[in-house]
């Protein structure tokens, strides 16, 4: 089963995704004011293929609309998909890169 959590410090964090207690990927972020920023989608080889760097979108923005935060899609991933899907993150989407 997977499942997700938010790990932030003082600014910088991830999101974190583990399948049956392992740790399968993370996204690397920082929250600064209103914005969070995602820099990078990481999941591991093992995992590849399994729909989980779109579990940790899902995740990403989920937060991002719970807390009133507007995402920098520094990453190419989150980019892309943004890009490809305005209709789905466009609430949340600043595009003041």
């Amino acid at each position: 089963m997977e499942t997700t959590k938010v790990v932030l410090g003082n600014v910088r964090g991830e999101i974190q995704l583990f399948s049956d207690d392992n740790k399968a990927g993370k996204m690397d972020i920082s929250v600064m004011g209103n914005k969070l920023t995602v820099y990078h989608t990481e999941v591991s080889e093992e995992y590849a293929g399994k729909g989980f760097a779109k579990i940790l979108l899902d995740k990403l923005v989920s937060y991002a609309r719970e807390n009133d935060l507007k995402i920098v899609p520094l990453c190419p991933y989150v980019h892309a998909q943004f890009k490809r899907n305005p209709d789905l993150y466009g609430d949340v989407w600043s595009k003041e890169e």
